[in-house]
């Protein structure tokens, strides 16, 4: 960045003494010039009366300026000191305004001069007035510009260069030791977090930015190692069940009620399908795989469907009562929809004393769902918990009856999948109420397959 800095301040310096330097040689020729003209005029001025002063009276403006006044036919009418008794030093030629230089000018004339020629009439006869003077003042430009370039760039850039190395130094001290924070940041201690500037600009928007994602990686990593630990648990439960069940009957293998025993094997083995199936949809969850399919799903259809299948609540002596008109669609996964709203509702079912209700109802744009139960209901503080993966109100019910206390977990991935959203608040019947809104399709209860 320094070379770089130093490099843009060195052509800007550069091209800015180039401009200058042509600016003030433009100057200086066109001040040169004038005073040559205002010569001329003065030399003109001299003529009127028909004859011409000879030699020349020097130019008021410029000491060093040296004149000749050429008639129409070359002859030099008059000429400043120096040029008396020499040809025309310069000529006019015909159609042009710049003089040619002649070979009397060799050896009296300096080589580096400026020449103003002009045609005029003095006293009704047709001349021409060469004025000339040394070019001295250019060669001080050019000298002071050549200066100026050998010594003040250099200085310049030097100095350049070394505030920009300072002010990039204090700039980046900051990325430094944010550098070597996330050098000892490993994923083995997330907590860790990079020391921040303090200042409201890009490095401290760096700073802030790295530690909210450190804060995210830590917050996956424990919610990533609680899952693992939690399903590890889940998982071994059952293996458990089934190994110690095995284990008694080969102890006593003439005594043993193998029938039994391979019924209770047979029940573990499903909660063990059935809690590897709910990890891989989490899995999918994880990878927004949720919502790949889209087809339009008839709500009323399905919780007739939901209700039909639904042995616990038969179980239980709770009637599942619907309240859902015909044609209400949304449009989704039908599979994954289908197993968010039966984990709802088996989850009312689980805690109702008598009647679960279910309606739904569409909006402008939006379908809203609601599961009514008239169980105990869950306590304000823990209606955001229960949609935690494994989290179980009562442990020791839940066990009991072989819930995962992934159920809730699950609708949530799914609702959001599908870019809605999931509540629970108190229900009318002093149960619990789960809400659920989904976006409304733009199809028709006729575009159901």
């Amino acid at each position: 960045m320094t070379v770089v800095a130093g490099l843009t301040i060195g052509a800007a310096v550069i091209g800015g003494l180039v401009l200058m330097y042509l600016l003030q040689m433009n100057s200086v020729r066109r001040t040169i010039d004038g005073q040559l003209r205002t010569y001329v005029t003065q030399i003109s001025q001299s003529g009127q009366s028909g004859t011409w002063q000879n030699p020349l009276a020097p130019s008021a403006l410029d000491p060093n300026a040296q004149a000749q006044v050429i008639a129409a036919d070359g002859r030099v009418l008059a000429a400043t000191r120096n040029l008396l008794g020499l040809p025309a030093v310069y000529t006019l030629p015909s159609g042009s305004g710049t003089p040619v230089r002649q070979k009397a000018a060799d050896g009296v004339v300096p080589s580096e001069v400026r020449v103003v020629g002009v045609r005029t009439t003095v006293d009704g006869r047709p001349v021409t007035i060469i004025t000339d003077t040394p070019s001295g003042l250019l060669s001080e430009v050019n000298e002071g510009f050549a200066h100026q370039l050998l010594f003040g760039v250099p200085a310049i850039l030097g100095l350049a260069a070394g505030t920009v190395w300072l002010i990039v130094g204090r700039a980046l001290r900051p990325v430094e030791r944010i550098r070597r924070a996330v050098t000892d940041i490993t994923s083995a201690d997330l907590s860790q977090r990079v020391p921040e500037p303090g200042t409201v600009d890009e490095i401290g928007k760096l700073a802030t930015t790295m530690n909210d994602m450190l804060a995210r990686l830590d917050e996956s990593g424990q919610r990533q190692r609680r899952f693992v630990a939690d399903a590890s648990h889940e998982l071994r439960s059952p293996l458990a069940a089934i190994r110690t069940t095995l284990e008694v009957g080969l102890a006593h293998p003439d005594r043993a009620p193998w029938p039994k025993i391979a019924e209770r094997a047979a029940e573990q083995t499903q909660r063990l399908e059935e809690l590897i199936q709910q990890l891989l949809l989490l899995a999918k969850a994880d990878d927004r795989q949720l919502a790949a399919q889209q087809r339009p799903v008839d709500l009323a259809g399905l919780f007739v469907e939901i209700r039909t299948t639904t042995p616990a609540a038969a179980a239980h002596g709770v009637h599942i009562d619907l309240k859902v008109a015909r044609g209400v669609v949304i449009v989704g996964d039908p599979t994954h929809l289908e197993r968010m709203l039966r984990n709802i509702v088996d989850n009312a079912v689980r805690y109702a004393r008598t009647t679960v209700t279910v309606t739904a109802t569409t909006g402008a744009d939006t379908v809203h769902i609601g599961v009514d139960d008239d169980g105990p209901g869950i306590p304000a503080e823990d209606r955001e918990r229960v949609f935690g993966r494994f989290v179980r109100l009562d442990d020791s019910r839940e066990r009991g009856t072989g819930n995962s206390g992934l159920g809730l977990a699950i609708a949530r991935e799914i609702v959001l999948a599908h870019d809605g959203r999931i509540a629970i608040t108190s229900s009318p019947a002093a149960g619990t109420r789960v809400t659920i809104v989904l976006p409304q399709p733009a199809a028709s209860g006729d575009d159901i397959p």
